[in-house]
């Protein structure tokens, strides 16, 4: 009996990578060197952001995307951290409002300017301060509008309401730092990994740990959850150093329900996930390979589709939203892979192949859209987007909750529309920061000389303002002395 190929019947099988041409990248751009396991790159359909190299402080390049080529040295960035920034993240909902976290335990809202950096951005929008140690995470709810969580080296991660400034819940439930945090589809759950070796599925208003998998022969790093399927899979290490694989139920973390390994390469191993397509990518961190795979809800689950070579090694890689996709070109996915030996940035177009110029409805169903489900305080109350279906069932009530169909677009005729959301901030006075009973403000002892420099610096600042503070005050009561003079002697009417 002769051997045959078994050939799965799937319309992604030939997807190819497309790397854009050197005039469409983005060159001479000053990578950052920091080995903080992140992207240090975030884009949207109109920016394209990169963490850059820089002394004295952290700094980050916006560039609009249309400005292609050669980058100038001078060029304006955002330079108002005073640490080095460890992780952006662009506004789901509004295109120029981008977050960024840093080593000096802060967290900042950007507004960039329509057209780009005229010249430098040292004020933040927003300045948000609750952690104690450096801040490594910042990820935007997926369904909420300006709600953001923040994950620092103190091991808590923290829920910001930005409508009021201040951060309104903490999950104060790991051991030791948070490596990744992912959302479910609504953003109902929250998954993380940690350095303690345990995966975690989290109910984020209530901080409550539903589900946790204790990964000693699996060391997670990075999880991401699969959409609707209500399974999660993470990339991390066997027990005999290799890359591996793992997917998992959700609801029942007691075992993977397949483990593969990929190779023996030290490098991280970076996941993404296309809910439109069900595919999922595999990027590693120091090569230069990507590898595709279709996810199916049955066994075998994972299928092998193709892998994109490439002989640069990537430092991160940023992912465009689905509408700033070029649909006439059957484009499912692009990244912005960082090339940090080159100072270059180069967009990768993963294709479908088809010989058809009109649109292709079975490769772009209707996706999450540009405007926002809920309310901060809608969300903060309990209620979820999700599937009509299917009643939502809060974990801290026992009774069904408001359920609604997601905000999705058409990518036929809505992927062009802007959103018109303005991001308007609060007016914030200083004062401590209580939150589950403790003031996060409290006066935290430095643990490294790090800490203690920033603490220093601050405390400089604080003293340099209350200074002129005092002079102005001292000029105001000189002036009032002087009027009151002249009044006792001007001449008495009578």
């Amino acid at each position: 009996m002769s051997w045959r190929p078994q050939y799965r019947s799937s319309k992604f099988r030939n997807v190819y990578g497309k790397v854009a041409n050197r005039e469409h990248c983005f060159d001479g751009i000053p990578i950052t060197k920091n080995v903080h396991d992140n992207h240090f790159c975030a884009v949207n359909a109109r920016f394209l952001a990169i963490v850059t190299e820089s002394a004295g402080g952290g700094s980050f390049l916006v560039i609009p995307l249309e400005q292609t080529g050669r980058i100038e040295p001078n060029y304006p960035k955002v330079c108002g951290h005073q640490g080095n920034v460890l992780d952006i993240k662009w506004n789901p909902f509004i295109d120029n409002i981008i977050a960024s976290c840093s080593e000096d335990t802060s967290v900042r809202i950007w507004e960039i300017p329509e057209g780009g950096l005229k010249r430098n951005m040292t004020e933040a929008l927003l300045e948000l301060h609750g952690h104690s140690r450096r801040v490594g995470l910042v990820e935007w709810h997926p369904t909420t509008n300006n709600i953001l969580f923040s994950a620092g080296y103190d091991y808590k991660v923290l829920i910001w309401n930005l409508d009021v400034g201040e951060p309104v819940k903490m999950i104060d439930c790991h051991t030791d730092v948070i490596l990744c945090m992912s959302f479910n589809t609504d953003g109902s759950l929250l998954t993380t990994t940690c350095k303690d070796k345990k995966l975690r599925v989290i109910e984020p208003r209530s901080g409550r740990v539903l589900q946790e998998a204790n990964c000693k022969n699996h060391r997670v790093n990075r999880v991401v959850f699969l959409g609707n399927m209500k399974r999660l899979l993470t990339t991390g290490v066997s027990r005999w150093n290799t890359r591996q694989i793992a997917l998992w139920d959700q609801e029942d973390l007691s075992m993977p329900l397949i483990e593969e390994e990929i190779d023996g390469l030290s490098g991280l191993l970076f996941p993404f996930y296309d809910a439109d397509t069900h595919m999922l990518y595999l990027a590693g961190k120091g090569d230069g390979n990507i590898r595709y795979y279709e996810i199916s809800t049955e066994k075998p689950y994972l299928s092998y589709l193709m892998e994109f070579r490439s002989p640069a090694p990537q430092k991160g890689l940023g992912v465009m939203p689905k509408h700033g996709l070029d649909v006439s070109a059957c484009e499912v996915f692009r990244f912005y892979k960082l090339v940090t030996l080159k100072g270059l940035i180069e967009p990768i177009s993963m294709i479908v192949p088809r010989r058809s110029d009109s649109y292709q409805e079975d490769i772009y169903p209707m996706t999450p859209g540009t405007e926002p489900a809920l309310t901060p305080d809608e969300w903060l109350g309990g209620i979820n987007r999700a599937c009509p279906s299917s009643p939502c069932l809060s974990p801290l009530r026992a009774f069904p909750l408001p359920s609604l169909d997601p905000v999705l677009m058409s990518l036929k005729e809505g992927y062009k529309k802007s959103s018109k959301m303005v991001f308007k901030a609060p007016i914030k006075e200083k004062k401590s920061v209580v939150v589950n009973g403790i003031d996060l403000l409290e006066n935290v002892p430095p643990r490294t000389e790090n800490e203690l420099l920033r603490m220093f610096f601050r405390q400089q600042d604080e003293i340099r303002r209350l200074k002129e503070e005092l002079s102005q005050k001292d000029i105001r009561i000189r002036q009032l002395q002087l009027e009151l003079k002249n009044l006792r002697n001007s001449p008495k009417n009578c």
